[in-house]
This record gives structure tokens, C-alpha cells and sequence, in this order.
């Protein structure tokens, strides 16, 4: 049986971003991600990343042939249009966003009007840092609507921040109650 993982800004092969996360290269980041990746997903498990595989280049996207499991992309603000149909030989799906379960998978998280019609938005994108409760009007009622909470609707699934290990709906939803992946 497979089981359905979430992962985003791997950023195969890029200098500052690997030094950023506390690593003396590329290639020990990049094997990090790879020896986590392969520990945590079985064959059988899809996992969908959510964006920013590389940093503009599809040079390293042969690191995506080392790591278990069907591969479906979000794509990332550094995944380019003119290397789909080279990051499709790695890949069996791409897509701007997907509505899964509920959520919504992005890169970039979604704006707090369009959050409210999901269960959670699962993205990347902004590394490290948490988005903040939001409050906002129901833009779909009247002037008199009630407030809406974003608390706890953004996921942040980028690789760093999930310690490279890809996480299950299960996991996040934990997360998004707790505040803690673990």
C-alpha cells in the first residue's frame, strides 16, 4: 500500500541555499536530502513536491532518479517553463496547483481570502519562516460578515524546516494542531 507524502524546496545543487542550512556544500546537502528521502518513502508512497527542485537549472534534476517513490511537482517560482519537459523524464505529473483532500498543494501559499474554502494550504516557498494568523472579512458575504481565522491553515512543508523528511497528511495535520512535526 502506498502512502502519500508532502516535501517542498529541495533546491538540488544550490550553493547559498546549502550553506544557508548549515551545510559546507552542495553535495553534502544534497546527499543529506537523498539519504533522509530514501529512509522515510517507500517504492510504493507518491510523494509531491512543492517546488524549487533546483535553482533555475535543470542540471540536478538526475537527483530526482535517487529518491524512492513516484514524484509529482508543484511548480516553484525557480522551476522554469522552458525545463518541463526535461523535469518530466524524472517526474510522472506536474501542476500549478492541486486540490488534494481538502487542500489546497501550492508553492507559494495561497492569499487568507482563498485559504478559508480549504482544510489547510500545504506549500513551501517562503523556507523557514510561519505565516501568522490572519483575520479577514468573508469576502462572499456582506458588509456585516462575521470575521474569518486563517489560524493553523498554512502548512509549511519546506525541506529544510521538515528536517528533508517528507511528511504524511497525518503528520501535518498534527502539526498544524500542536506546532510540532515530532
Amino acid at each position: 500500500m502506498s502512502t502519500v507524502r508532502f516535501i517542498g524546496c529541495l533546491h538540488f545543487g544550490h550553493n547559498w541555499m546549502a550553506r544557508h542550512r548549515g551545510f559546507k556544500d552542495t553535495l553534502e546537502h544534497d546527499e543529506t536530502i537523498v539519504e533522509v528521502w530514501n529512509r522515510t518513502v517507500n517504492k510504493k508512497d507518491i510523494v509531491y513536491i512543492l517546488g524549487d527542485i533546483t535553482m533555475e537549472t535543470p542540471d540536478y534534476y538526475y537527483q530526482l532518479d535517487r529518491l524512492k517513490g513516484t514524484k509529482k511537482v508543484v511548480l516553484g517560482n525557480h522551476d522554469l517553463m522552458e525545463h518541463i519537459p526535461e523535469l518530466m523524464k524524472y517526474v510522472s505529473g506536474i501542476a500549478g496547483m492541486i486540490d488534494y483532500k481538502e487542500c489546497a498543494l501550492t508553492h507559494c501559499p495561497i492569499h487568507p481570502n482563498e485559504v478559508t474554502f480549504y482544510k489547510a494550504n500545504i506549500h513551501a516557498h517562503i523556507h523557514e519562516n510561519k505565516l501568522h494568523e490572519v483575520n479577514i472579512k468573508d469576502r462572499y458575504l456582506d458588509d456585516n460578515s462575521k470575521q474569518v481565522n486563517t489560524l493553523n491553515k498554512y502548512i509549511n512543508v519546506d525541506a529544510h524546516l521538515i528536517k528533508y523528511q517528507p511528511k504524511t497528511l497525518e503528520e501535518l495535520f498534527k502539526f498544524q494542531l500542536t506546532g510540532e512535526y515530532y
